[in-house]
């Protein structure tokens, strides 16, 4: 079992910038593939970011790709998302979510692919 707990949502002006942090417990968290997706009021959740495992590879949505960035800390059984440049459009509850057992596959788009998931963290963008 992994459990996941989100922080560092919030309030910022367009142009302004956050950074999500996801504290993960149990002992597979280093061998996890991590990914945030994020879910606006009527709308599908969609991934954000991925990471895999050695921290060695990342995949971004075209949305965000130059302005978030995905790190991990397996030492501290922590993933981060740092978002810059944020616009109203990032307006969402973003979640942070694991898939143990990826090894070496690429990191996957679908939140099927991730069976553990945290509460989730509010970000609003003002205009």
């Amino acid at each position: 079992q992994v459990q996941l707990v989100e922080s560092g949502g919030g309030l910022v002006q367009a142009g302004g910038s956050l950074r999500l942090s996801c504290a993960a417990s149990g002992r597979t968290f280093s061998m996890s593939h991590m990914g945030w997706f994020r879910q606006a009021a009527g709308k599908e959740r969609e991934f954000v970011a991925g990471i895999r495992y050695s921290g060695g590879s990342t995949s971004f949505a075209d949305s965000v790709k130059g302005r978030f960035t995905i790190s991990r800390d397996n030492a501290k059984n922590t993933v981060y998302l740092q978002m810059n440049n944020l616009k109203p459009e990032d307006t969402a509850v973003y979640y942070c979510a694991a898939r143990t057992g990826g090894g070496l596959s690429p990191v996957s788009w679908s939140p099927r692919s991730y069976p553990y998931w945290g509460q989730g963290t509010q970000v609003t963008v003002s205009s």
